[in-house]
């Protein structure tokens, strides 16, 4: 059965970078495509970046854009989501989900169906 395991969410200063990993099992990773929401008190849910196949395939938000990398290494099963120049903005739960579609440019209105528990982010001084 697909899961999603989130891990590298914390407390960092405003300026400061993160790395969030997305563990997955029960699934070809190569054959999904992984997006990162976010979700902070009282604002809606929004879709922060999500990946394919490839690198080139990913796509962000423009909150994101010149920020946030989003990469994916198949051997280990595993997303990450480099997230530097945090701003208290950024502070949310950041879930990683999962969608049984490929596109050669993902894109977040795609049925993500699975996902994980979330991890928080808290971006303070």
């Amino acid at each position: 059965q697909l899961q999603l395991v989130e891990s590298g969410g914390g407390l960092v200063q405003p300026g400061g970078s993160l790395r969030l990993s997305c563990a997955v099992s029960g699934f070809t990773l190569d054959l999904l495509t992984i997006g990162w929401f976010r979700q902070a008190p009282g604002k809606e849910r929004e879709g922060v970046s999500c990946i394919s196949k490839t690198n080139s395939s990913a796509n962000y938000a423009e909150s994101a854009k010149g920020r946030f990398t989003i990469s994916r290494d198949d051997a280990k099963s595993t997303v990450y989501l480099q997230m530097n120049s945090l701003k208290p903005e950024d502070t949310a739960i950041y879930y990683c989900t999962a969608a049984l579609e490929l596109f050669r440019k993902c894109v977040l209105t795609a049925k993500y169906n699975y996902w994980g528990q979330g991890t928080q982010i808290t971006v303070s001084s």
